[in-house]
């Protein structure tokens, strides 16, 4: 009788309680730390998506605006750089053949413009403008823009008004101020085209 009691008494240490049932510890994680997002964070990824959405409808009604390669784009318009020199008539007619014409300068900021571009010049230059003079010190552009003289960028001293000199140019040197006139010979050129406007087409 003894023996049973002490028996049943005996309790062995390796053994596993069978109603306990360990849980992966990724899943207390979870339960104990849930993540949880700022509550402004909806809104604000609402906002961006719709910002979004209204560049991309500005920019499909009012389409891409490039420039062919070699040309640099300023607002709405291309400039092309020559990298070769002519006379003043041949000027005027190599821009004609690419469907543009010696620059015509109307603001202080297209000349900046121009200004910064010709700085990259290897060396100091002459490039033609679509700036002529018929008479002496009559000076016109090409495209029969009317000639400001308060809004123009001669150099100091210039222009010198003379028979010899009827054609204008925009020399590459460290000052805004930087027309000149001179003979019209061999020249760079500057030319200058309306920006090229890609829509995208409707679709059928």
């Amino acid at each position: 009788m003894a023996s049973e009691i002490t028996y049943a008494e005996v309790k062995f240490k390796n053994a596993r309680p069978a109603a306990v049932a360990e849980v992966p510890p990724e899943t207390k994680k979870q339960e104990h730390h849930p993540q949880k997002y700022p509550p402004w964070l909806p809104w604000v990824i609402s906002l961006l998506l719709f910002l979004v959405c209204l560049v991309l409808v500005a920019l499909l009604e009012q389409g891409w605006i490039c420039c062919p390669n070699g040309w640099k784009l300023f607002q709405k318009s291309c400039y092309y750089q020559s990298t070769d020199t002519m006379p003043w008539t041949e000027s005027v007619q190599n821009c004609t053949g690419m469907g543009s014409q010696l620059v015509v300068i109307n603001s202080k900021e297209e000349q900046a413009f121009l200004h910064n571009m010709l700085k990259q010049a290897a060396r100091s230059i002459n490039f033609y403008i679509g700036l002529h003079a018929e008479e002496v010190g009559q000076w016109q552009w090409l495209d029969q823009t009317p000639f400001n003289k308060t809004a123009a960028f001669w150099r100091e001293k210039e222009p010198s008004n003379v028979e010899a000199e009827k054609c204008g140019v925009i020399h590459t040197m460290p000052e805004i101020h930087n027309w000149n006139d001179v003979r019209c010979e061999d020249h760079y050129r500057i030319c200058e085209a309306a920006a090229l406007t890609l829509t995208e087409r409707p679709s059928s």
